[in-house]
């Protein structure tokens, strides 16, 4: 198979994890005799400092002419301490999601048993969790009308936003849902706030309705609060969880911490042309050039990337050469064990493509 790959770097420690994830699409390439193309673009504060946007034009037109993107992170310390910032790296992000029409994230939460006792949650009740979230992306607060911080006619300042949707909007998450229920183990998790929200009680109205198409997925529903709440005590509950914009978005990340790391996960973000496969971490600009961010969320964001083209082998071999990594404790700092050897970012990244390669 022939692939273009648009390569978005981005900012933090995006170039140098994006480096082991492009080396590891290389080697699995070169394994299993597929070509692919790379086409660096500019995101987020790198191409603000560049031409003054988060999202350029030819970025967005690279995008459009690749069969995938791979993207890492964006974010950078001095716009998110400046309140005032008119343009932020973040408006790359969205702009790309909008753009590119990629209304479903797709967040598999899945835990490692050599890395259990990283969980702050016990073994017990850990051991196990595998779930995936289904996150609205177009739509909500994210993107709806705005009101930035302003004075009123009675001189108190005030700001808005809306979170809005359309039955549409909905209707096709919804359905993403049901289609990757019906992939795993048929229960599928509606998330609102459905008591108070009439946005959520919109949700709630379209998934009780089409529910009915699909009598082979359990329906049940959860107001967000009660998720959080139920995700703590007993993770191994959810299959398959569907959601809006910033439920999901917050939903997520604490579903990753179940795992021991954020630096463990990866996602696709699918929907009307060209996906995006992506870490769920940020851009750690702590970390940037220390070669000690974790590797492997971008490297299973490949993996991703391959299973979206039905090349399952390709992506099993990743996952196989991840939990090799982990097993034979070939770590990042953060997850590492005590005593074990020190390994970094191009360490780790190296390891994988050498076990591909000798497969």
């Amino acid at each position: 198979m022939k692939l273009k790959i648009a390569v978005l770097a981005g900012d933090g420690i995006g170039p140098e994890i994006m480096e082991q994830g492009v080396a590891v699409c290389s080697a699995i390439a070169e394994k299993f005799g597929h070509e692919v193309s790379y086409k660096e673009a500019l995101c987020g504060a790198h191409a603000i400092d560049e031409v003054g946007d988060p999202f350029p034009e030819d970025t967005f037109q690279t995008c459009m002419e690749a069969d995938a993107v791979l993207f890492a992170s964006v974010g950078d310390p001095k716009f998110d301490n400046n309140p005032n910032a008119k343009v932020r790296p973040e408006q790359g992000l969205l702009a790309m999601r909008k753009k590119l029409g990629l209304y479903a994230n797709i967040r598999p939460v899945e835990t490692f048993d050599c890395l259990i006792h990283k969980s702050p949650l016990k073994d017990d009740m850990v051991k196990g969790a595998d779930f995936v979230c289904i996150r609205e992306l177009t739509g909500g607060m994210y993107f709806g009308k705005k009101v930035e911080p302003t004075i009123n006619a009675d001189g108190v300042e005030e700001a808005l936003d809306t979170n809005y949707y359309t039955r549409p909007e909905v209707e096709r998450i919804l359905r993403v849902g049901y289609q990757y229920a019906r992939q795993r183990r048929k229960h599928l998790t509606v998330v609102d706030k459905a008591n108070v929200l009439a946005s959520s009680r919109l949700w709630r109205k379209v998934a009780q309705e089409i529910m009915t198409e699909y009598p082979d997925v359990e329906t049940d529903f959860m107001y967000v609060d009660n998720a959080a709440m139920r995700m703590i005590q007993d993770p191994r509950f959810f299959d398959v969880m569907v959601t809006e914009n910033t439920f999901g978005d917050i939903l997520t990340d604490e579903g990753s911490v179940i795992t021991g790391s954020m630096g463990l996960l990866p996602s696709a973000s699918t929907g009307e042309h060209t996906p995006v496969f992506e870490p769920i971490h940020g851009s750690w600009p702590q970390g940037k050039g220390l070669n000690i961010a974790n590797p492997l969320a971008q490297i299973l964001s490949v993996a991703m990337l391959y299973e979206y083209f039905d090349l399952k082998a390709e992506g099993q071999l990743i996952r196989e050469a991840v939990n090799a990594s982990l097993d034979q404790n070939v770590r990042t700092p953060e997850i590492q064990v005590e005593g074990a050897g020190k390994y970094g970012t191009k360490e780790v990244g190296q390891w994988i493509v050498e076990y591909i390669k000798n497969k």
